[in-house]
């Protein structure tokens, strides 16, 4: 672990130790700028009682540049699309160094309570959330249950 910045050496800590509620973020042991992490769909939420599997990886620039992200669970949402890209301004031009990985995650964690369809990665199921919000949300819940339904 000392071959990573202190800063990486300290989040990484900061989330084994504290970690946010609803996001387990685990380091990989052969690479520790590599981590596995599980997202649960907040309540009242379509994506309730779902485990989303993501993967997160720190780039050589990382605090400069933010982390990559995305979801390798599939998921009916507007700002994630079917290669389970992220739409998230903090993941683009909104990047602070200040940020850390916790933040992604809680960021990632509040866009699942809150679709935009306004801003997305998925035209089709942000159409189709705009046209008939009950329906996508009632597809959003039926996919949470086919793909998301366990923890492994």
């Amino acid at each position: 672990m000392n071959s990573l910045p202190k800063r990486i050496i300290k989040e990484t800590q900061r989330l084994m130790s504290e970690p946010a509620p609803g996001i387990v973020a685990t380091p990989a042991t052969d690479n520790l700028r590599y981590f596995k992490v599980t997202i649960t769909g907040p309540a009242e939420s379509p994506f309730e009682k779902g485990f989303f599997h993501l993967e997160l990886f720190l780039t050589d620039e990382y605090p400069m540049s933010p982390p990559k992200v995305r979801f390798l669970t599939k998921i009916y949402h507007p700002n994630i699309d079917k290669l389970g890209r992220i739409c998230l301004d903090i993941l683009k031009d909104k990047w602070s160094p200040a940020l850390q990985i916790r933040t992604v995650l809680l960021s990632i964690q509040a866009l699942l309570s809150a679709p935009n369809p306004d801003d997305p990665l998925a035209n089709d199921v942000a159409e189709h959330w705009k046209s008939n919000e009950k329906d996508a949300i009632k597809k959003a819940r039926e996919w949470t249950e086919l793909y998301a339904a366990s923890s492994e």
